[in-house]
């Protein structure tokens, strides 16, 4: 049986919907991060942007200074990277490490040495997906598309052939060495960020901006 053109893309979206998984990741506790034996499932977070978490009891308001160390590709056995190039790596650990600059400035004085009332946070990039080229952003526009995104945005979740970021958080007390607070966390672009699905790695991009001005807002 033949479809009418007209038909056809929207199809073809109702497919890619039910194999969309194939595009997804979900975290894992990375067993090789230094923080590994304190994670445990975060219960309390229904979206899956933070499966597993450790916190203790900080009043984040005594810190007026953060040093930020360079971020680390993570290279343990269960790294989600899937077959990305090297390159594409190290062009996500650059613009991670500057867009969370960025955004703690806002909050704490940036400092490149140990002292009084100072986080250090260590970032470590766990895994990516890219977006499906054409695909992805065609998804937007199309009715099947559009209805698989609607929901989607409803959830907070990811949207159609989508590409996402997955990474380590680690905040520590500076002078003491101490960890305070560590976490797993993926990020996604809003499925109706035409703009993240554009390139193949604008919607990990979109997922580090909006992981940095969520780490802000935890520590504020």
């Amino acid at each position: 049986m033949r479809f009418p053109i007209r038909h056809r893309g929207v199809l073809a979206l109702l497919w890619s919907s039910a194999v969309a998984g194939c595009n997804t990741v979900t975290p894992v506790a990375y067993s090789e991060v230094a923080s590994a034996h304190y994670l445990a499932p975060n219960t309390s977070d229904s979206s899956g942007r933070v499966p597993y978490r450790y916190a203790s009891s900080v009043d984040w308001r005594s810190y007026d200074k953060v040093m930020l160390d360079p971020v680390v590709i993570y290279r343990g056995r269960d790294h989600q990277f899937g077959d990305m190039s090297e390159q594409d790596k190290v062009k996500l650990a650059a613009y991670m490490r500057s867009r969370f600059l960025e955004s703690l400035s806002t909050r704490f004085a940036v400092v490149g040495q140990r002292q009084p009332n100072t986080l250090r946070v260590r970032l470590t990039l766990t895994g990516a997906v890219t977006n499906t080229p054409v695909l992805g952003t065609m998804s937007r526009f199309d009715l099947a598309g559009a209805v698989y995104n609607g929901v989607q945005t409803a959830r907070d979740g990811e949207g159609l052939l989508t590409g996402s970021v997955l990474y380590v958080v680690e905040v520590l007390d500076a002078p003491s060495g101490r960890l305070l607070s560590a976490f797993v966390s993926k990020q996604y672009p809003s499925p109706y960020d035409v703009k993240a699905s554009v390139g193949a790695l604008a919607a990990a991009e979109a997922g580090i901006d909006k992981g940095a001005d969520a780490l802000v807002a935890q520590l504020r």
